[in-house]
């Protein structure tokens, strides 16, 4: 069910005779007896993102995910094991596989999380800082299995000969209490996750598997998925992915836009590695057994990943001559092995190919385009080991044959100088989410005029700036401006004002948490009590990009879903409990209200709440679109 040109043509069956005693192991545990049977399947969409927290990594093991029907029956979704960072999924969605699947109503979605061998580090005044892991019993966690239920409104009804989605949020900051007064610094894991079945995503949709075959004519191409970073596992079921004339190639350094990309596409080697980016709304039709992808970005070979190079995500810290200083590196073996290096140097030579993701540019990209405050994605040799791993400290070699670099959509936070027609000055906070006294940017302008963060110069474009004035904060999207040649630094893209970006209210409680969490508690909103005394010492903040507000100075603040001025609501994603009880989803207030009340029965503990959406000061109101509430 996994091969594309299977499973995706008029002729493929959504009925499936087989033999339930043989190696089939997708339906093993709903046999009763050996012999032959039929089934009807459909495909369940499964995606993981996270909610962000304080973390440079979280890179873990996923074992496995399993569904279960309203007759307790178990539907295996994931059964190989693997490794990923989760901080690399906060600001995209993974889909992670569409595998054949029986149909029926599903309740619960279980999860294991394997921390053996985690690498985990969190930020601490903008240094990456290893922490000691502990469990809540103070024990170092091991593999952790828990069950998150489906909101009773909304399950999971996998249909014959249709797709349905499934998605997964992993809460960083909810699952996770972090203490920076040990050293090292500790890290008390309960893990929290949310599942959906209905979602609205908010975030790019990226895809990834294996190349199977294109039809011109129809302007798509099918592949078969493959989780996260895996080269060696199984297919977990196939994806057709449509294109237009704006879509974006990049086949092994070489761009193209349209039709040109998908001719270069369709002569790739089948079984080729290849990735898919796209919007909010690229899942775009679930009507058939194959789910159909709308691909706004596509890489593939060398520009997507190697079997004779690695590859490192990260940002460009400072940059003397042809040699790049990265920070918070992410690192990628040719064998799929996932790693972090808080700081790591990359040496860029003549050959080095470059370029810029989502433009196919008139002249080729060389070397000089890579600039201070860059996310990159580059592709080259570092040396490893005999066990695999990035020898210390990891250097990576970009002047080899058919190295690469990718300049990615990079992230900058600064609070408003000054505006001007394709233009604003700002005092630069952070950028890539590094806070900006951690850049050097010797080297980057033209006669002396490098680039400051006190006096940071965007060009803007066409860009509304009619919002802007200082010394409002803003959140800016775009690209570096090439090495040596600014002003201006900084190339914009989108520009967003801070009380128009999704900020994230945290709130802990100490000593185990509280049973007396809020003041009051409705379907209509949430206060917090914040003259409880167990939030002395910790975190009670709203955070919007680099910036923070106590909430203790905003006694009464209600947290609420339901103004639908500030939050989509059709989108709304609730969840409550632990890892001993399971974890309820719920996509209501009034349902999630209700839960809340039953659980909060005078000896549970609320240890935890994160929230996601917009701080309204007018009304000192938290608008949400999420809030997961972790509990004792």
């Amino acid at each position: 069910m996994t091969v594309a040109r299977a499973r995706t043509r008029s002729g493929a069956r959504t009925g499936v005779r087989i033999a339930i005693c043989g190696a089939t192991a997708l339906l093993a545990l709903f046999a009763t007896a050996c012999g032959n049977t039929t089934v009807d399947l459909g495909t369940p969409v499964l995606t993981l993102t996270d909610t962000s927290g304080d973390f440079t990594s979280y890179i873990v093991y996923i074992d496995n995910i399993q569904a279960t029907r309203t007759d307790n029956s178990v539907q295996s979704l994931l059964t190989t094991q693997e490794r990923v960072d989760l901080a690399q999924l906060s600001n995209v969605v993974e889909l992670l596989q569409a595998p054949a699947a029986i149909t029926g109503s599903y309740v619960s979605v279980t999860f294991t999380i394997d921390y053996t061998n985690a690498s985990i580090t969190v930020n601490n005044n903008g240094q990456s800082v290893p922490v000691t892991l502990v469990d809540t019993a103070g024990a170092i966690p091991a593999a952790i299995t828990y069950t998150v239920k489906f909101d009773p409104a909304h399950p999971m009804v996998i249909t014959k000969g249709q797709s349905t989605q499934l998605a997964m949020d992993f809460d960083l900051a909810a699952s996770n209490s972090i203490n920076l007064n040990t050293s090292p610094a500790t890290v008390t894991v309960k893990p929290l996750m949310v599942v959906n079945a209905q979602p609205v995503y908010n975030k790019p949709i990226r895809a990834r598997g294996l190349f199977v075959d294109a039809d011109t004519t129809a302007g798509t191409f099918s592949l078969n998925t493959r989780p996260l970073q895996d080269v060696t596992g199984i297919t977990y079921g196939a994806l057709h992915v449509s294109t237009d004339a704006s879509t974006y190639y990049n086949l092994d350094g070489v761009t193209y836009a349209g039709a040109a990309g998908l001719a270069a596409v369709a002569k790739l080697r089948q079984n080729v590695q290849i990735g898919v980016v796209g919007g909010p709304t690229a899942i775009k039709d679930l009507t058939g057994i194959t789910p159909v992808f709308a691909a706004t970005a596509v890489y593939a070979g060398t520009s997507l990943e190697s079997l004779i190079a690695e590859r490192i995500s990260g940002v460009v810290a400072g940059r003397v001559g042809d040699t790049l200083s990265l920070r918070n590196a992410s690192v990628v073996t040719r064998a799929g092995g996932v790693f972090f290096a808080a700081s790591a140097t990359a040496t860029l030579g003549t050959s080095t190919i470059v370029s810029q993701d989502g433009v196919v540019p008139a002249t080729p990209l060389d070397k000089q385009a890579v600039s201070v405050g860059q996310h990159i994605e580059i592709f080259g040799n570092v040396p490893l080991d005999s066990a695999g791993t990035p020898v210390s400290p990891v250097t990576l070699d970009a002047t080899v044959t058919l190295a690469q670099v990718r300049l990615q959509p990079t992230t900058l936070w600064g609070s408003v100088n000054s505006v001007a027609a394709g233009s604003l000055s700002a005092s630069l906070l952070s950028l890539d989410n590094l806070e900006a006294t951690q850049f050097s940017f010797a080297g980057t302008g033209t006669s002396g005029m490098d680039a400051t963060a006190a006096t940071y110069a965007v060009n803007t474009g066409s860009i509304d700036l009619s919002s802007l004035a200082p010394p409002a904060l803003v959140k800016i999207d775009g690209f570096a401006s090439p090495f040596g040649s600014a002003p201006p630094d900084f190339n914009a893209t989108a520009v967003t004002a801070g009380t128009s970006a999704d900020s994230q209210l945290i709130v802990e409680w100490n000593n185990g948490g509280t049973t007396a969490p809020f003041t009051s508690q409705s379907a209509t909103g949430i206060v917090i009590d914040t003259g409880n005394g167990n939030l002395a010492g910790t975190y009670h903040v709203i955070r919007t990009g680099p910036t923070a507000v106590d909430i203790l100075t905003k006694p009464g603040m209600v947290i609420t879903t339901t103004n639908p001025n500030f939050v989509n609501q059709s989108a709304i994603v609730l969840g409550v409990g632990n890892v001993a009880t399971g974890m309820s989803t719920f996509n209501s207030a009034a349902a999630f209200s209700t839960q809340l009340q039953t659980t909060l029965n005078g000896t549970t503990r609320v240890n935890k709440l994160v929230a996601v959406g917009r701080y309204d000061s007018s009304s000192n109101t938290f608008n949400a679109s999420s809030i997961d509430i972790n509990v004792q």
